[in-house]
């Protein structure tokens, strides 16, 4: 068994899209409209057949008040892996995106936090230790 999707709520699925492609660098993989819903996913550019990432209109009362109160407690909704997470800190920064926490060192990880511009908080995280499982 294996994880193939995850969904992420988005207040604005063409924003989100923006976003996550042209600034992340993700690739759009699935864009169906159906009877008044969208079924929007990206995946990473490195590797199409990774787990896609499901950019969910946030519709749902209970979905919305969960992202805002992750926000608000300056929680991730998601966290992505990076090589180094300085590099990319500097790169996001110089288009534009809005970092809530520098990279900082945790001890297993370098990481650091923005707003995705739709209702998140994403982390990046550069590991420094790899973790077996038991």
């Amino acid at each position: 068994m294996k994880v193939i999707q995850t969904t992420l709520y988005v207040d604005d699925q063409d924003k989100a899209l923006k976003f996550y492609t042209k600034i992340l660098g993700f690739i759009k993989k699935a864009d169906v409209e159906n009877d008044g819903y969208r079924w929007l996913t990206v995946v990473a550019s490195e590797d199409e057949d990774c787990v896609e990432l499901i950019l969910q209109l946030d519709t749902n009362p209970i979905a919305k008040a969960f992202q805002k109160h992750m926000f608000d407690q300056n929680y991730p909704a998601i966290m992505f892996g990076v090589e180094n997470v300085k590099k990319e800190y500097e790169r996001l920064s110089e288009l534009g995106v809005d970092f809530v926490m520098e990279p900082k060192y945790i001890g297993v990880a370098t990481i650091a936090r923005f707003d995705d511009t739709v209702g998140n908080l994403i982390q990046i995280s550069e590991q420094t230790k790899k973790f077996r499982v038991r």
